[in-house]
């Protein structure tokens, strides 16, 4: 690759080598390399500006966590060595709450979550980057409830008018990368799921998904089958019924000795004015950034089937959004 150090074999073996020596091996003062000193990192919580922020953020989490672990699943990209590349990463993350810190006195609890994190890179320097961690997951294990920890959260900030605002498309930035990603059959097969589901076409979840198939969700949630799949995604969407469903960014795949696979970032941006999984209707406008990744297999109606989707967002940026349109810190 080019411009790239020769250690790596290729972009997987890049994104998932300087992955393990940051927040792993602890070699935190290696963001200072890997990634651009004005590289804006965006989360559903908020945007994060350069690489001093990112290391302060990475220093605490060792602290509060010191035995976590991120276990490289997949890395789904498109791109080549002269226009850049862009990877989506999705990681099976694990800790026990052993110190003090952001999740408030140490619990000794495990907890488990997905994360998966848009890079892009370009000789040997991550310079642009999304990220969504299962931040309701973590609170769950905790033994705390999202809506309750988000109010706990706003408090701490100092109330509704002065508590940090998650992100939303007004405070982005322009970070450099401005593609799209590629017209793999995959990418496109997934991006038509998504989009027939964002219009209500519930059914066309046992006309394409497998069976069988497994669905790693938001919350730390674990769904398995037709009925509990269309849970989860009917209780995101009657939420927020009359969002704007958009695609920013789709790749898919078939390499890798591995199935072929999709990976899709996208958002809802409406009023919260719906029964669902957030609750009574407020009218909170909110803001929900989604990224997912799927896995394909031959048992479907049309020889192809979905058979694992991995889709998350962030309930507590979510919960935030809501609880401080409304002042109600309950």
């Amino acid at each position: 690759m080019k411009g790239f150090s020769n250690r790596w074999k290729d972009f997987p073996d890049y994104i998932i080598g300087i992955t393990k020596e940051i927040w792993e091996d602890r070699g935190v003062g290696t963001l200072n390399h890997y990634y651009a000193p004005d590289i804006p990192v965006r989360s559903p919580m908020g945007i994060q500006k350069g690489n001093q922020d990112v290391i302060a953020a990475t220093m605490a989490t060792i602290n509060e966590f010191p035995d976590r672990e991120l276990l490289g699943e997949d890395v789904i990209w498109s791109g080549d060595e002269n226009t850049g590349y862009l990877s989506s990463h999705r990681l099976l993350t694990k800790a026990t709450h052993t110190r003090d810190g952001q999740f408030g006195p140490a619990t000794g609890k495990k907890w488990q979550v997905y994360v998966i994190a848009d890079c892009a890179a370009k000789e040997d320097t991550i310079y642009d980057e999304w990220l969504v961690r299962d931040y309701g997951g973590i609170v769950r294990q905790l033994g705390m409830n999202p809506r309750d920890y988000a109010a706990e959260v706003i408090a701490i900030e100092g109330g509704k008018d002065k508590a940090g605002k998650p992100f939303t498309p007004a405070v982005d930035v322009d970070g450099g990368y401005h593609g799209t990603g590629n017209n793999n059959q995959w990418g496109q097969r997934y991006a038509d799921t998504l989009t027939r589901i964002m219009n209500h076409d519930f059914t066309h979840i046992r006309d394409s998904y497998d069976r069988a198939c497994i669905g790693e969700y938001a919350g730390a949630k674990r769904a398995v089958g037709w009925e509990d799949i269309l849970e989860f995604w009917v209780g995101l969407r009657s939420s927020f019924p009359h969002a704007e469903f958009k695609i920013h960014h789709q790749i898919g795949m078939d390499a890798d000795m591995l199935s072929p696979r999709a990976a899709i970032r996208w958002s809802l941006d409406g009023k919260h004015d719906g029964w669902g999984s957030f609750g009574e209707p407020t009218g909170a406008y909110v803001h929900v950034m989604g990224m997912c990744h799927a896995e394909f297999g031959p048992y479907g109606p049309d020889g192809v089937g979905l058979r694992r989707e991995f889709a998350l967002y962030d309930e507590i940026a979510i919960w935030k959004q809501i609880l401080m349109h409304a002042g109600d810190q309950a």
